[in-house]
């Protein structure tokens, strides 16, 4: 059955807590632009992060910064599509020592650093720089700000105490390069995407997400699932030529954990899409009593979703990811 839900857009600035730490009631809703300042206060329960998925004819490229307050978790990966090869770089930074996290999406720098690994994000209106450093590998890129482009912003809210922000924005032009080894690629706005992930909140010890995100020709899907479930806000939308379609319904998610590679699929009234995957990326972090395991898969969409003024857009094509990430945090 489709739960459809009832989200209030936001459209003035508003800051995500109240001066006691408790969430600000006026900040549930969605956005298509960042209005919410993340305005955290405590120490504990807190998650920051930045992650950036960027997606090229010949590579895969992830790099995430993030603070959950005892411990920074930052990481920088790299697929190469033809060969199924992965490198990457994990560091643990206890008590989040260094990092650097704005309050605003798309303001500000973000900067994290720990064995080895360097990344620093720099955010400005006209755009964003990525540049990220491990052994054998160098990320410099550019992700411009297109005029008009929008954004899905929503505030999910678990109760006073807990709840999360997020900034889901896809199908951004991005030019630059990598470095592989000797290798250098050369990554072309004209055949490549960026993807990001903004978050800000207070999260319950233990929870389980669905994600997925395609881009291509023009059109993005962004799909949510589980961690939204029940709390009246989803984060799911349909992009065309930069115009957020928002879709108020929460969608059934069919995959087989015994096998990630097969097909998924996600469905609702306004939502029918396949996800075929090429490639499984699996993480585990294992810190005592908190932990996670992830699985992302890399591949194509196909199937359909249904915009504002009820046509169906085609989903053939788009590139992207699809994943569960279990959490104990």
């Amino acid at each position: 059955m489709d739960i459809l839900t009832s989200e209030r857009e936001i459209t003035e600035p508003v800051d995500l807590c109240l001066p006691d730490g408790r969430l600000n009631p006026e900040a549930v809703g969605w956005t298509r632009r960042p209005l919410h300042r993340g305005n955290l206060r405590g120490w504990g329960r807190g998650k920051r992060w930045e992650y950036w998925g960027i997606v090229t004819p010949s590579h895969v490229i992830g790099l995430v910064a993030s603070s959950l307050d005892y411990a920074g978790v930052h990481g920088l990966y790299v697929l190469d599509r033809a060969t199924g090869e992965e490198t990457a770089k994990d560091v643990v930074v206890p008590l989040a020592r260094g990092a650097r996290f704005p309050d605003r999406s798309g303001s500000g720098t973000v900067s994290a650093a720990g064995a080895g690994l360097r990344i620093e994000i720099d955010q400005r209106p006209e755009g964003t720089w990525l540049r990220a450093q491990a052994p054998g590998v160098l990320v410099d890129l550019e992700v411009p700000m297109p005029e008009g482009h929008e954004s899905l912003g929503v505030v999910v809210p678990w109760g006073p105490r807990r709840f999360q922000y997020t900034v889901k924005d896809l199908a951004r032009p991005v030019r630059g390069r990598l470095r592989l080894g000797t290798a250098e690629h050369e990554v072309s706005e004209a055949d490549s995407f960026a993807v990001l992930d903004h978050g800000r909140g207070r999260w319950p010890y233990s929870i389980t997400w669905n994600w997925a995100a395609g881009s291509g020709r023009g059109l993005a899907v962004q799909l949510g699932g589980r961690w939204t479930d029940g709390t009246g806000m989803t984060e799911n939308a349909l992009f065309v030529e930069g115009r957020l379609h928002k879709i108020g319904e929460e969608l059934a998610w069919e995959y087989d954990r015994s096998d990630w590679l097969r097909p998924w699929r996600i469905s609702g009234a306004r939502v029918e899409a396949r996800f075929h995957p090429f490639h499984e990326k699996v993480a585990r972090t294992e810190l005592g009593v908190v932990g996670s395991e992830t699985h992302q898969c890399f591949g194509h969409f196909s199937g359909r979703a249904r915009a504002d003024d009820g046509a169906w857009i085609d989903l053939d094509g788009l590139v992207g990811w699809a994943e569960e990430a279990r959490q104990r945090w």
